[in-house]
């Protein structure tokens, strides 16, 4: 029964670990928070190699239906 109520505390303060460690811990312990962090980007960044979004223009998909919609309006 003890672990059961542990589970949900461990979780939690691993969470703060890998997301806010850096700010407030020790150099070694913070830089391995960081570390931690930038290891786990880096893995779910790697399940998808394909996903490239349109940083450059987030707006051209809208802007582009909107010139097709006017255009068909005409």
């Amino acid at each position: 029964m003890r672990s059961n109520a542990l589970t949900p505390i461990l979780v939690i303060l691993v969470l703060v670990f890998i997301g806010f460690g850096d700010r407030f811990l020790p150099e070694p312990v913070g830089t391995a928070s960081t570390q931690t962090r930038t290891s786990i980007n880096q893995f779910i960044a790697g399940m998808f190699p394909d996903w490239r979004p349109n940083k450059l223009k987030p707006n051209e998909r809208t802007e582009r239906a909107i010139q097709q919609q006017e255009e068909g309006s005409q």
